[in-house]
């Protein structure tokens, strides 16, 4: 478990990612029983938590190939229409002389497509294209059709949504953020965050390992995710990796039918399994409901799948899962941190839309 890497001095490329608040919750907190802190990953330059894995997987493509002349255009192709292509698009517009290429399903939301055409509006750097009807025949087209052909004076790189070692280690900065923050008299108990591809999860599990020492003991990680969703949850209960046969929530950020490898790796080998490592799913109702009740209580606007990491600290089973066996007073003394993702899936018409389909 390597350190995390930075730019040398000398390069002018910058850093895709920015260090993230991390604040106590006296709404949440007297709402669990317990002490909760929110790392507002809300606030990264794409609008989600993705700016730190695909960003740092974008820079460590340039720090360890540069471009061969000043002329050389990269360009970045990342089949997402989520926010795996929102990081991309953001982070291609940082560096110089470098395009992004978003492939996106036709069943992608014209709300997100809108986004990533408005950022391309910038200075012509970033461009969307449209390819089959799910995320897997999108990647096939990106692949075979797009990083397969050659161009002059162009180099490609490819840009996968969360299953790549930089892209965990960028995520991973998360965790280094957190041991300079959190405060020196409190012990770190636990980390809640969601899982799609397990990109952020697989960043935490690796962040701790390395701060371990520090930290003092390891806190446990609540890997949630929603019901239609939960290719990592329907593989823990059965003891080996499943794919979904298709995706039926409406967390689509949450959309992959399997996770990846190394997600599956961390859950049986995390700590001591199923104790610090607990897999645990909640519905798409519980998961918007939990979205507008951030709202009231914090004033920010996340997409569901960000509910769904919220979702157990507003449903009453936090401390079932977390800490099923204490008493009501040593619950009180846990610090659990609340990775609040972000998400651009998100406005008043969608919440608005979520209050009268799931009656909230």
């Amino acid at each position: 478990m390597g350190s995390m890497p930075t730019p040398p001095a000398e390069t002018a490329l910058p850093k895709p990612w920015v260090e993230t608040p991390l604040v106590f919750s006296a709404p949440l907190s007297r709402q669990v029983g317990c002490n909760i802190y929110l790392k507002l990953e809300n606030v990264q330059p794409s609008g989600s938590f993705k700016s730190r894995g695909i960003g740092n997987m974008m820079l460590q493509s340039l720090l360890s190939s540069p471009p061969s002349s000043p002329d050389e255009q990269t360009q970045f192709l990342c089949s997402s229409g989520g926010n795996a292509g929102l990081a991309c698009a953001t982070t291609a517009l940082s560096f110089p002389n470098a395009k992004a290429i978003i492939v996106v399903p036709l069943s992608t939301s014209p709300f997100m497509i809108a986004k990533l055409q408005e950022l391309g509006g910038v200075n012509g750097s970033v461009e969307v294209v449209q390819a089959g009807e799910s995320w897997v025949e999108a990647d096939t087209y990106l692949r075979e059709e797009l990083l397969a052909k050659s161009e002059p004076g162009v180099r490609k790189v490819y840009v996968p949504p969360f299953d790549h070692p930089d892209v965990w280690t960028g995520a991973s900065s998360l965790v280094d953020e957190l041991v300079q923050q959190f405060p020196v008299d409190k012990k770190m108990d636990a980390v809640v965050c969601n899982v799609g591809g397990g990109g952020l999860v697989n960043g935490i599990c690796q962040g701790i390992e390395r701060h371990l020492k520090t930290l003092g003991a390891r806190p446990k990680v609540l890997a949630i995710e929603t019901v239609g969703a939960d290719s990592l949850y329907q593989s823990v209960q059965a003891g080996k990796l499943v794919t979904l046969p298709a995706i039926t929530s409406i967390a689509t950020s949450l959309g992959a039918r399997t996770v990846s490898n190394k997600t599956w790796e961390w859950a049986c080998s995390y700590g001591e399994k199923q104790k610090d490592f607990i897999s645990s799913t909640v519905t798409d109702r519980e998961a918007a409901r939990a979205c507008l009740r951030f709202l009231d209580d914090a004033r920010i606007m996340v997409e569901v799948s960000c509910g769904a990491t919220l979702a157990p600290a507003y449903n009453g089973t936090l401390k079932e899962l977390l800490g099923k066996d204490l008493t009501e007073e040593e619950w009180k003394e846990k610090n659990v941190v609340l990775v609040v993702c972000g998400g651009s899936n998100v406005s008043w018409e969608i919440l608005e839309k979520y209050k009268q389909v799931f009656d909230l």
